[in-house]
């Protein structure tokens, strides 16, 4: 019961929900950078929506399956085959032993989250099976995927698949109710530290560098400038927080933010929209929108009740099957 790496892709992770709890010893929360997608591929494969899966940037790997199993792929409109078949996201596709998954370029985004029915067997480190890169622990002894890698599966609950299939359902995977096209918007809390002109964080399209990673989304524009420029000691800083370095480009820290920060921080990203921050590309645009805790708590809600939902109608077809 293992699946064989025969191709890695760009950066292939093992991620769960992450590390809650140890920041205050310099530890990253880490987990999916799309939490909405991850939780979803993992309800579509018979999973909790916390268990191990596969975090796909950009260009997806290539696996051979030795047993069959049960998956689902969700995020970043990815392009996916098994045995040359062309395969449908946002759905649970049965693979046969011996199956060969290619998955291809991230159409729509720049992530996406393979989960296989009864998860990953993934020793836990610090109470997570998630990837540390910086720190270089977790997942896959804290690396990305690579060629010849085997990754064990917890269970064998596939008995009696021999063909490729998938139902002609599926699930629709939007987070929320923003319009497709043009400039991503994000919502944003006020941050601790205030710009000159504090309209203009949110009157400019910013533009992703290429130097974003998981730790952070550096943008570029017109660059603006803090209120108070005097030299601070490091603060607390978390996921979603935005920081404003010297040369007035914003980053929006990810999850796998450093604990600690000197730079201002003139911003919050609510947490709903962090599904939307993970899948912006390099070159993609985005827009800030200013946000009340209010706003943001009632946009959080929104998201986990579509969720909930959709785990009740996903446990009631399984019943009906």
């Amino acid at each position: 019961m293992s699946i064989e790496c025969l191709a890695p892709g760009v950066a292939t992770l093992l991620q769960d929900a992450g590390r809650t709890g140890l920041r205050r010893h310099g530890i990253a929360q880490g987990g999916a950078l799309d939490p909405w997608s991850f939780a979803l591929a993992n309800l579509l494969a018979g999973n909790p929506a916390g268990a191990p899966a596969l975090e796909i940037t950009l260009l997806g790997p290539r696996l051979r399956f030795h047993s069959a199993a049960r998956i689902a792929l969700c995020g970043g409109g990815i392009e996916a085959e098994a045995d040359g078949m062309p395969l449908p996201i946002s759905r649970p596709v049965d693979v046969p032993g011996g199956c060969v998954l290619r998955l291809g370029r991230c159409r729509e985004g720049a992530r996406a989250y393979l989960a296989v029915c009864g998860g990953f067997r993934v020793a836990p480190v610090l109470g997570s099976a998630s990837t540390d890169l910086r720190a270089g622990f977790g997942g896959i002894l804290g690396r990305p995927l690579r060629r010849g890698d085997r990754l064990d599966l917890a269970t064998d609950n596939a008995a009696g698949i021999a063909t490729v299939r998938f139902p002609g359902w599926w699930i629709d995977p939007a987070f929320d109710d923003q319009p497709r096209g043009g400039d991503r918007v994000v919502r944003l809390l006020p941050g601790s530290d205030a710009t000159t002109s504090p309209g203009t964080l949110f009157a400019r399209s910013w533009q992703v560098a290429p130097a974003s990673n998981r730790q952070g989304l550096r943008l570029l524009g017109d660059g603006i400038a803090a209120a108070d420029r005097k030299e601070r000691v490091s603060e607390p800083v978390v996921p979603g927080t935005v920081q404003l370095p010297p040369d007035g480009q914003p980053i929006v820290l990810l999850a796998d933010a450093q604990t600690h920060g000197g730079y201002p921080r003139i911003g919050h990203a609510i947490r709903a929209d962090w599904p939307a921050l993970a899948q912006l590309r390099p070159g993609d645009r985005l827009r800030f929108a200013p946000c009340t805790p209010e706003e943001a708590r009632a946009a959080l809600c929104r998201q986990r009740q579509r969720l909930h939902r959709i785990a009740l109608a996903l446990d009631a077809k399984r019943a009906l099957a």
